[in-house]
């Protein structure tokens, strides 16, 4: 058996656990490329690679050179290969780099020039509309079929440049996607709900100033907010808006008695209004459609945990000043402050109908055919600190390695080698071109590009490069992952409901049953764990207790919800009544908290069998709900709904184990009068049409198919959505 381990960078102590692990057979396949070798936080290591061979007998490991590059063109080969020979990576007769010449795939040749560069002239201010001006031309005469083949590499995407190049392109008609740069609270859909905010409770402007010398720079952005929030109110279509919030600003204005919602709840009330709802009723086929509907949904999620952290739970006569004053002066003054990320696709790494900015680091592993490499005012600076020098001197538990006043240039090149070997078929070098004249400023490019930059031709004198046949930004190809619980059953309970929660991410208010639910069975699940470990005397009414409040601590301040005294009583007498209906007899438990998969072409089907019971071969499966027993005639829907999870359950533990499954059930803690199972017998005939139903769900899932014939009206009354709902369905 061999170990494998893919390592990039790693510290000294991961590389000690790898050789633990393979043992003393030492059979460990190391993967890496050491001119990628980009990090040092967290002690972080080139050496690990560099120094891998000695770890073995002369002769013993044996080196694999992988120099063929199958992604870039021959002239972007050629370019970083140079750009890596102008640095002498020898010192003191020790060479920090593996000697290797990369060389381009023959399939990959071409004649065109494919290196060039982008960049407005020395004194005219232009780099913006220069780059635009590439874009649109590369678009209308050249091979480029969608914004995301093309890719934008920084150091910073916070720069104030960057950002104002992609304000300057967004404007343009060229949509940017740039999650990191900070735009979050220049976007319109924010600036508009914070508007609505401010405009319905009018007491913030009275009282924003808590002492007479205080001035905050973020109030002159909020009453900015105001008067947009206040212009598109005047609009026609937006009559209804205006007479809404007219009441509710009196109202708050002149609170006499508790309302029965708090901020989150308000903008619940808000976004059923045209002027919003517009925004979460378009399509969310890509990044850039959905971006309003996104950046409302992590609004949401902002005055959710606004309202966790200071134990809002109502607006009363009493808070509601206080409340409205921290919200702006102090919780959201702070986030403008820090900056706030969007929403960004982990499954895709360059969504269709923009182009990307990205931070070098960023681009690590990811391949665009049009690459624009910036941020070419960047000199090797000193990035490490006296306690740096004091750490590798005298407590690292090898002598040091690189020297450490030459890392600085080791890691820029590195860095912008990494952003060159991005590019596939048109490698760009961009700026504002600059000769240094007085205090406060300098030269761009610096002089470290200066080499690899003079020869390069601009675009325009490369009229060729519209001929280069430019390459489709590959699928991620992962699959996706769907649970019985939170994605197939959500759906099908309401479709609407599983786009506005579970793919846009709007944040709930009424979370109670969920966390409820989940402290029930996270408390019976250790109850289960004490009886596999043979500790069934351990499970006493105060052991029980005291997981129970572990649990609940854990779950208020991770889901940032808190239940009612009340509430936690229920759900404590849940657990106990499960237990003193097992009347101390826990033989038959066999496993519990069984995680189940299902590998399908496109996805995985996950679940977590609660407990397996049975004796010998032969077993039950249970599953829990911490809800009353329903009529199960009435019920008869989602009563059905569980079956299938519990068929497909039982199916995969027949599959991947010994067991032959007799029956299943569903076990409701809830129940305390009658009995609390409801139980099916297994029939294994009808496995694949409830296979197949899944895969029908799944399909609508992935085609954002969200369309419903009529709405759960059981389910409405809990949805805060159901607002929305009510006046545009």
């Amino acid at each position: 058996m061999i170990s494998k381990a893919y390592l990039s960078i790693s510290n000294t102590i991961q590389e000690k656990l790898v050789f633990l692990l393979a043992g003393e057979r030492q059979n460990i396949c190391v993967v890496g490329d050491d001119d990628q070798g980009l990090y040092r936080f967290r002690g972080a290591t080139i050496r690990n690679i560099l120094e891998f061979p000695s770890n073995f007998e002369e002769g013993t490991c044996k080196q694999v050179e992988l120099s063929t590059n199958y992604r870039s063109n021959p002239g972007i080969v050629q370019f970083y290969n140079h750009w890596m020979a102008q640095n002498n990576w020898l010192y003191d007769s020790a060479n920090y780099r593996f000697d290797k010449k990369i060389e381009a795939h023959k399939s990959n040749f071409i004649e065109q020039k494919s290196v060039i560069k982008v960049s407005g002239e020395y004194g005219q201010g232009d780099w913006e509309s220069e780059v635009y001006l590439f874009l649109k031309g590369m678009k209308e005469q050249g091979k480029l079929t969608d914004w995301n083949q093309v890719a934008f590499l920084f150091k910073s995407v916070k720069n104030s440049k960057v950002l104002s190049l992609s304000r300057y392109l967004e404007e343009r008609g060229i949509p940017v996607y740039s999650p990191r740069s900070n735009l979050y609270f220049e976007r319109r859909e924010v600036k508009l709900a914070l508007g609505a905010i401010l405009f319905l409770f009018p007491q913030y402007g009275r009282e924003r100033k808590w002492n007479d010398d205080a001035e905050l720079a973020e109030w002159e952005y909020y009453d900015a907010c105001l008067r947009e929030f206040a212009g598109e109110l005047r609009k026609p279509e937006n009559k209804d808006l205006l007479n809404w919030c007219k009441v509710k600003a009196r109202d708050h204005l002149a609170l006499k008695k508790n309302t029965d919602y708090a901020f989150s709840g308000l903008f619940y009330q808000l976004i059923q209004f045209e002027l919003f709802s517009n925004m979460i009723s378009e399509n969310i086929f890509t990044v850039k459609d959905s971006r309003e509907a996104r950046n409302l949904s992590l609004f949401s999620n902002m005055l959710t945990k606004y309202e966790y952290l200071h134990h809002i739970s109502v607006l009363t006569p009493n808070n509601i000043t206080d409340a409205v004053v921290r919200l702006f002066n102090q919780y959201i003054r702070f986030l403008i402050q820090g900056g706030i990320n969007e929403y960004e696709d982990d499954s895709e790494y360059a969504p269709s109908g923009c182009v990307s900015f990205l931070t070098i680091h960023q681009s690590k592993g990811l391949e665009f055919p049009i690459v624009l490499v910036g941020s070419l005012d960047a000199t090797p600076r000193k990035q490490y600190t006296e306690l740096d020098e004091i750490l590798q001197n005298e407590f690292y538990s090898k002598p040091p390695f690189e020297p450490i006043d030459r890392t600085k240039y080791y890691d820029f090149y590195r860095l912008y080698y990494t952003a060159y070997s991005r590019a596939q078929n048109i490698l760009a070098l961009t700026c504002q071109e600059n000769t240094a004249s007085g205090q406060g400023t300098r030269n761009v490019p610096a002089k470290t590009f200066v080499e690899s930059y003079q020869h390069l031709k601009s675009w325009r004198e490369e009229p060729s490069i519209f001929d280069i046949e430019l390459a489709q930004v590959k699928n991620v190809n992962i699959k996706r992952e769907y649970s019985f619980t939170s994605h197939i059953n959500l759906f099908e309970t309401c479709a609407l409901q599983y786009k506005f929660y579970k793919e846009l991410g709007f944040a709930p208010v009424r979370q109670g049953a969920t966390i409820f639910g989940t402290l029930v069975h996270q408390t019976i699940e250790d109850i289960h764990k004490a009886v596999l470990k043979g500790e069934q005397h351990s499970i006493t009414l105060d052991n029980i207790e005291g997981w129970f409040n572990t649990n609940y601590q854990y779950l208020s301040k991770s889901e940032r919800v808190y239940l009612a005294e009340s509430t936690k009583v229920a759900a404590l007498k849940q657990v106990e009544s499960y237990v003193e209906k097992q009347n101390g007899d826990w033989s038959r438990i066999q496993e519990a908290e069984v995680d189940v998969s299902l590998v399908k072409d496109n996805y995985i089907l996950k679940g977590t069998i609660d407990v397996i019971k049975g004796d010998g071969d032969t077993v039950e499966i249970i599953d829990f709900k911490s809800e009353k027993k329903p009529d199960l005639e009435k019920e008869r829907g989602a009563i059905n709904r569980y079956k299938r999870q519990l068929e497909v359950y039982a199916h995969l533990v027949e599959e991947r184990t010994d067991y032959t499954v007799s029956k299943m059930h569903i076990y409701y803690t809830g129940e305390q009068n009658s009995n609390p199972y409801v139980t099916f017998n297994k029939d294994s005939s009808v496995i694949t049409n409830t296979i197949k139903s899944f895969d029908t769900i799944v399909e609508r899932i992935e085609n954002y198919d969200y369309t419903i014939k009529e709405r759960p009206k059981k389910h409405c009354g809990n949805c805060d959505m159901r607002f929305y709902c009510d006046r545009n369905l």
